[in-house]
């Protein structure tokens, strides 16, 4: 909950910021519970209504099936209630610099081919995260989701790319591949296009999904001007349960957009 109470209230300040230079009219934010307990979710309106009571924000609303359906489901939920020009998908562990929501509104509204974009990532220690990739083959998935320390580092070139380590610094690229679904900032008539995420995945690859999808119809970019700090990502070591679903996730990625080995 912590956490949470942080990336509200940096949310909160970021959307008045946005508000105060007139890029953004108005906002509503929805808090989506995956879990089952009630009283899970009446903490998380209680902490919701809390962190962003303002004039500014008059909608909050903690939106809850009491199941788990996954990620993108959880996300789908709240991209069937909300009507706006913009739709942000952000993680509960995302706190967003103050001027973010202002410099990704104006990156888009100056870029209408653009229909999602993905912001420059950091640590909390100020190291930077990359979360723009190129596709994924298996050798890639496999060395960066399970290879020992040593086996990266000899792969080390080969997983740069992937991450578009080449690319991602301080300039904007357009017709980025895949972005991470921690920030994804897409343009409305583009998300309701494509349908939102994909219900074939609970957990992993729906945002490799989604953003193949969008790049179909609308470009995809990467915008550094816009920061954030994610306090997850990265890779860390996964449970026989959470390696069982990327398996399964990756099968039904690759059987979706093509298999690629090497």
């Amino acid at each position: 909950m912590d956490v949470l109470a942080q990336t509200l209230r940096a949310l909160r300040a970021a959307i008045e910021k946005a508000n105060s230079t007139g890029l953004l009219g108005s906002a509503s934010v929805y808090v989506v519970d995956n879990g089952p307990d009630s009283f899970d979710q009446n903490m998380l309106t209680a902490l919701t209504v809390s962190e962003l009571a303002s004039t500014f924000i008059p909608v909050r609303q903690v939106l809850s099936e009491h199941r788990n359906n996954g990620y993108g489901q959880g996300n789908n939920i709240a991209i069937r209630e909300a009507v706006s020009d913009y739709h942000l998908v952000l993680n509960p562990d995302v706190l967003l610099e103050s001027d973010a929501v202002a410099r990704a509104l104006d990156f888009m509204e100056q870029r209408p081919e653009v229909g999602l974009m993905s912001p420059a990532a950091f640590y909390p220690d100020g190291k930077r995260q990359y979360l723009c990739k190129r596709y994924p083959t298996l050798l890639d998935l496999a060395l960066r989701g399970f290879g020992p320390r040593w086996l990266k580092w000899l792969f080390r070139h080969r997983l740069d790319r992937y991450e578009m380590r080449d690319v991602i610094a301080d300039e904007v690229a357009m017709d980025v591949p895949i972005v991470s679904g921690c920030f994804m900032l897409f343009r409305r008539s583009v998300l309701n296009a494509v349908g939102g995420f994909s219900n074939r995945f609970f957990m992993y690859f729906e945002d490799y999904d989604l953003s193949l999808r969008v790049s179909r119809i609308a470009r995809i970019a990467y915008a550094p001007a816009v920061r954030i700090v994610h306090l997850g990502g990265g890779t860390r070591h996964k449970g026989l349960k959470h390696v069982a679903m990327f398996l399964r996730s990756a099968w039904v990625f690759f059987s979706i957009h093509g298999w690629r080995i090497l």
